[in-house]
């Protein structure tokens, strides 16, 4: 990989690019920022032979200095993970040539979720992730700088953000119901029943270790259905298979959202819920009840940024305001008109998303201004077509803590997955 380029060789020219922008009235300050095809500074930080990812675009890759950027490394691709793979936990320094930093590593991890690897919010030296130890599922947390490793007896998928609580659901059950965010290793203990009240969402101090389950499956597919719904079939309910998936909590930690998903006996689709709580588990909101809800974001403790589907546009990208009967306002649905993996800056005023592969295989990373409705492309990515199904490449967009720069997941380089810089300071300064 050639040695990565200054700012000053990302910043000398401006393109032809650039020019046909300006001709065509397209507004593009991407153009301006000076790469050959219009886009702004980028690099591929992350270095063949072997492969580089992060996985999902809603944990902390970034130290809270924007140095050191987390990540994941493996030798192979394009298969499901056996229980005897090994994946490597690390972490790029930004400043120094990009260097790989070797830490650790896992053997609990799926291709797009990773092990939950991420740092802890507020720390600039811890992060944890999770693994497989004899029979169990646990959690590692490390000291980045002494080395200092705590090992919690159970996996975690989310923080609050005062970095002392953690959610998790039951890895085994995923694995069961979708390969590729689930791990391998241990089955599913009830992989034979419809709902089962002993699998759940669990709720883990991190200090103590201790955990408790707060919602179970069993009370999520009985929670009341709509009393008109021509979404999906209300009898389906009690013969189809649950799980959860997709935690987050809330930027105040006051409420932690979770997907519901099921999938009725002998149908090839799952059908989806989402649900908010109480950290306790109290509390139980069903903020989304028509049988699809895919990616989201908190925008504020109160709203949802989610593509679902809905009355009165379809399936869009809508904020949803976290109460019963709340609000749904249609978000940018001439702009955003894909599902993708979504986030706002830490202003607020951008959104940072992606699309899957169109005709062409090219995935589309863009930001959109929400005061003035406009749609900043930030590249497009061919994926090739041997990345599919469980072990696509997503390119699930990261920002750093100041949104300066976004991280992503990209298979467009001759050396399999690995992670790409974008510099998007330009833009979301002017």
């Amino acid at each position: 990989m050639p040695h990565p380029m200054t700012r000053r060789q990302w910043l000398s020219t401006t393109t032809q690019a650039a020019c046909a922008a300006a001709a065509a009235g397209v507004w593009n300050p991407s153009a301006a920022a000076g790469t050959a095809d219009g886009y702004p500074p980028q690099r591929t930080i992350t270095r063949g032979p072997k492969h580089h990812w992060f996985a999902y675009y809603d944990k902390l890759q970034f130290d809270p200095s924007g140095r050191y950027c987390l990540g994941m490394q493996v030798d192979f691709e394009h298969r499901s993970p056996r229980p005897d793979d090994v994946i490597r936990i690390g972490m790029i320094d930004l400043q120094d040539e990009d260097r790989w930093i070797d830490l650790d590593q896992s053997r609990a991890w799926g291709w797009q979720q990773g092990c939950m690897l991420q740092w802890i919010p507020g720390s600039d030296r811890k992060i944890l992730w999770n693994d497989r130890k004899d029979d169990r599922f646990v959690c590692h947390v490390l000291d980045v700088r002494s080395g200092q490793r705590q090992t919690i007896g159970h996996p975690i998928y989310c923080l609050s953000p005062d970095g002392r609580t953690a959610f998790s659901a039951d890895f085994r059950r995923i694995n069961d119901t979708r390969p590729g965010y689930g791990y391998v290793g241990l089955p599913d203990p009830h992989a034979d029943q419809w709902a089962p009240a002993e699998s759940g969402i669990y709720r883990v101090d991190l200090q103590t270790g201790q955990q408790q389950m707060i919602v179970s499956l069993a009370e999520a597919a009985a929670f009341p259905l709509p009393t008109e719904n021509p979404y999906f079939a209300a009898e389906d309910m009690p013969r189809a298979k649950h799980w959860f998936n997709h935690l987050l909590v809330n930027p105040d930690g006051t409420r932690l959202i979770f997907l519901h998903r099921w999938r009725p006996e002998g149908a090839r689709r799952w059908l989806t819920r989402m649900f908010t709580c109480a950290p306790d588990g109290s509390e139980l909101r069903c903020v989304i009840n028509t049988g699809m809800a895919s990616h989201f974001i908190w925008r504020d403790p109160d709203h949802i940024l989610v593509w679902a589907r809905h009355a009165s546009h379809g399936d869009k990208f809508y904020l949803v305001e976290d109460r019963d009967d709340g609000d749904f306002e249609v978000v940018a649905p001439d702009v955003m008109t894909r599902d993708g993996h979504c986030s706002y800056l830490p202003d607020l005023d951008w959104i940072v998303n992606d699309t899957y592969p169109d005709a062409n295989r090219e995935q589309t990373v863009y930001l959109y201004h929400v005061p003035t409705e406009r749609r900043i492309e930030l590249g497009r990515f061919y994926t090739p077509p041997e990345y599919t199904g469980e072990w696509r490449v997503d390119t699930h967009p990261r920002h750093s803590p100041d949104g300066k720069m976004i991280v992503i997941d990209t298979a467009h380089t001759s050396t399999g997955r690995q992670m790409h810089l974008i510099d998007i300071s330009e833009i979301v300064a002017g």
